[in-house]
């Protein structure tokens, strides 16, 4: 009986170190809409955690994400990160880069071409 205590002690002592070192990761969204209100066509997204020091792989692939359609990202990974870069790819070549998004706290981002400034706008919202 005193080892059932014990080892009780220790399975609770486990799961209450566990719960409290659960990082923000732990929240972060399994999926992210991005919607392309720009305009144009995007041909190419990726989407890499901030630390990384590549793009990883075209989460389009062989498609693209024509003006008006939007694309739910699946995020079923094991990274230990809030934060992520994004980078489209217009079908003429252009780019626009957004570093340290924060997918624990926003999972709609929706992006805006100007054509006067020739800027594009990424706008967060949850």
């Amino acid at each position: 009986m005193k080892t059932l205590k014990i080892l009780a002690g220790i399975v609770s002592a486990v799961l209450i170190a566990w719960a409290a070192a659960v990082p923000a990761w732990a929240q972060m969204f399994e999926r992210i809409t991005l919607v392309n209100s720009t305009g144009y066509t995007i041909s190419e997204v990726y989407i890499a955690p901030s630390r990384s020091k590549s793009w990883e792989e075209d989460i389009l692939g062989r498609d693209v994400l024509g003006d008006g359609e939007e694309v739910e990202v699946d995020f079923r990974r094991s990274e230990n990160t809030c934060n992520w870069d994004l980078l489209v790819v217009y079908d003429d070549g252009e780019q626009a880069v957004w570093d340290g998004l924060n997918l624990c706290q926003d999972w709609h981002y929706e992006l805006f071409y100007n054509a006067r400034t020739g800027d594009t706008r990424l706008v967060a919202s949850h």
